[in-house]
């Protein structure tokens, strides 16, 4: 018959202590009980554990073998309770994040190395692919959590709304447009526009700002990724219609971003699975991802006032 993680305890207790009056006071219980468990535990196992000599208890062989093994136990059991409390505490265990290429490049790497710092048992998997891609890896359990502009519908998940951004124009400072607030199609008719695939949605988006405007899109360089339409404009192929996401991180002295007139906002949206709890760990992600955005707005607002500043100093000089 098996013995209860009680019976093991007790006998543990004894074998390193040497007495039942010792046993007893680390356990915070009675002698009587301590000698009751360990005669429980001998009838449970159909053997002595241990010899009674006046006093003194002296252990058998039998006992000896055991004691190597409950050792053994106890460590392991201590590795689960350790792991379960970490787990609890969201400090252990695994994330899998699933992003578009903009999210994956720009805002989600701050927030992982920031989640990271205080979690160094967490493995987090990132990884970059479609929209599509990012709904079926989180339907299918894939993905704890996925990244994506844009509506996207597909069974299984559920889909929140998480940061809006500015559509406009990325061009090099120098360009004679980077002294304006504000971009207009029309200003672009006779530009080099390098723009994201129209299977993508800102190239969907950009398709439809400029026929809301009757200005014929012209686009010379079609491209996947936001980061590759940066450095195009940065070797001069042209300007870029992004989105505020896909402009985070490149240099403010290099290249700037001019906003539509009027206002196209970018929104970039959270995606769960529809019918599972959230873990620890993913909820302490999105808080963290929050605070990652909050601080990046700030930083933007910042920014948006010297840029300002500055376009409207040039215009008056």
């Amino acid at each position: 018959m098996m013995l209860s993680v009680r019976e093991l305890e007790v006998f543990r207790r004894v074998m390193e202590l040497g007495t039942v009056t010792a046993a007893a006071e680390a356990l915070h219980i009675s002698q009587p009980a301590v000698s009751r468990t360990l005669q429980q535990a001998e009838r449970r196992l159909g053997f002595s554990l241990f010899l009674r000599r006046r006093k003194r208890l002296l252990a058998t062989p039998e006992a000896q073998s055991l004691f190597s093994e409950t050792v053994r136990a106890f460590a392991a059991l201590d590795v689960v309770q350790k792991r379960a409390a970490d787990l609890g505490a969201g400090r252990a265990g695994g994330l899998n994040i699933a992003a578009i290429s903009a999210f994956a490049n720009a805002l989600l790497p701050k927030a992982v190395a920031t989640f990271c710092k205080s979690r160094p048992d967490v493995v987090v998997t990132l990884q970059s692919m479609s929209a599509l891609q990012v709904a079926t890896h989180v339907a299918n359990h894939q993905a704890d959590l996925g990244f994506v502009i844009d509506s996207i519908a597909a069974p299984g998940v559920s889909v929140s709304d998480l940061w809006a951004t500015d559509f406009g124009c990325v061009m090099p400072r120098t360009h004679p447009l980077a002294s304006t607030l504000h971009v207009v199609p029309a200003d672009l008719e006779h530009e080099r526009l390098i723009c994201l695939s129209r299977q993508l949605p800102l190239g969907i988006l950009a398709v439809r700002v400029f026929a809301d405007a009757d200005v014929p899109l012209k686009t010379a360089i079609e491209v996947s990724q936001s980061t590759v339409a940066c450095a195009l404009v940065r070797a001069g192929a042209g300007l870029a219609l992004l989105d505020g996401l896909g402009t985070m991180g490149m240099p403010a002295a290099d290249l700037v971003m001019r906003p539509f007139h009027p206002s196209v906002k970018v929104m970039g949206r959270l995606v769960r699975p529809r019918h599972l709890l959230q873990s620890r760990l993913t909820r302490d992600f999105i808080d963290t991802l929050s605070d990652v955005i909050k601080t990046q707005d700030s930083c933007a607002d910042t920014a948006e006032s010297v840029t300002i500043s500055r376009a409207v100093s040039e215009k008056n000089s």
